[in-house]
């Protein structure tokens, strides 16, 4: 290499150099800022963190304080009186102190608290689902056959989280009209899904033996 190509080569280096300079004097409060923004946002995230974890065993506490009570009233009470901070905490303060309205023969009361589950759009859908299938079997005599089977129905659809236990609820409601033929069939289905549970398993079984039909041969040989 020439000395002058030397020379020109180091006169680029410092035209870069200087123009590295400026730019970083020029914009680099944006690079300080975009660093302060990331810490910054990381130890936000650690913060809310910290405070959910401290909520829910507040929240954790203050459930179990409520169980403590004697009387089924006096602790639906007490879960109602909570104050849960994050949907999540709400829904599971809802069916709790749903399950206690239940118990102490509050039915009308445990119904709308889980139905206030079921439509809040917030939630989850398996939340809301959970609160309407409850919701469904509490009101077993007093909601018309027709809307129970309509509701059931909806989350007996393919793919759904408690499509089983909906199409169980429909043998059931098949009994109530004496559609026998009916019941042993959709019991049937139940036995022959892969995801079956082996207390599902157990209850559609002892049912369809109860009403006079035959296990399938794939139960029967299990057995």
């Amino acid at each position: 290499m020439s000395d002058t190509d030397s020379f020109i080569d180091e006169v680029n280096e410092e035209v870069r150099r200087d123009r590295l300079f400026g730019l970083m004097k020029r914009y680099g409060w944006i690079a300080v800022l975009i660093i302060a923004v990331i810490v910054g946002g990381a130890g936000w995230l650690e913060f809310r963190k910290s405070q959910a974890r401290a909520a829910a065993q507040l929240l954790g506490d203050e459930i179990v304080a409520a169980l403590e009570q004697n009387e089924a009233t006096d602790r639906a009470e007490a879960l109602n009186a909570l104050d849960a901070q994050s949907p999540g905490g709400q829904a599971i303060v809802a069916f709790m102190t749903a399950a206690e309205r239940a118990d102490s023969g509050q039915i009308d009361d445990a119904v709308q608290a889980l139905n206030r589950v079921a439509t809040n759009n917030d939630l989850p859908p398996i939340y809301r689902q959970i609160a309407t299938f409850k919701a469904l079997t509490l009101q077993a005599t007093s909601l018309p056959e027709a809307d129970r089977r309509l509701q059931f129905e909806a989350l007996a659809q393919p793919g759904a989280p408690l499509r089983l236990l909906a199409q169980e609820q429909l043998a059931l409601i098949d009994i109530e009209n004496d559609d026998v033929e009916a019941a042993i069939d959709r019991l049937k289905t139940i036995l022959e899904d892969a995801e079956v549970t082996s207390d599902l398993q157990q209850r559609a079984s002892q049912a369809i033996v109860a009403l006079g039909g035959t296990l399938p041969e794939a139960v029967i040989s299990q057995g």
